[in-house]
């Protein structure tokens, strides 16, 4: 799955097109740590663009760390939010966990029904993205 992230430009659009129309490599090289991709959310979705930075890769430790730095979906109170992902096998399965860090703006605190419902559609996302990887387990091996 770590193969998922550093690959997104590719599989998000492919896997999971009701979540994410297109991703623009805006900066670097795909997949390397200081590049910055460009997700652009489908038409009708309450967002539109979200740019994201990669900071750190640890394919040893199955572990990626990215910040959204731009993008309507910051809103007007966040500086940015910095992504921590982790995969770990998991009996037949793999085991995802994510850490959300939030830089507010000002005196702004997230609510614990903001982070549920952005724990929610992250969720939705690997829900999909695992169900696209288990019909076609050829495509990250």
């Amino acid at each position: 799955m770590l193969s998922v992230l550093i690959d997104n430009h590719n599989f998000l659009p492919k896997a999971l097109p009701s979540f994410v129309k297109s991703v623009d490599v805006v900066h670097g090289e795909p997949g390397t740590v200081g590049s910055v991709r460009q997700l652009n959310f489908p038409d009708g979705k309450p967002f539109k663009y979200a740019k994201n930075r990669v900071d750190e890769i640890d394919a040893g430790k199955f572990y990626c760390k990215y910040t959204t730095i731009e993008g309507d979906v910051l809103r007007e109170n966040l500086e940015c939010a910095v992504y921590e992902s982790t995969f770990e096998a998991s009996g037949s399965g793999t085991h995802y966990t994510m850490v959300v860090h939030y830089h507010t703006k000002g005196d702004f605190v997230v609510t614990d029904e903001q982070v549920a419902a952005g724990k929610g559609n992250l969720k939705k996302m690997f829900d999909a993205a695992s169900e696209y990887l288990t019909t076609n387990p050829q495509l990250y091996v």
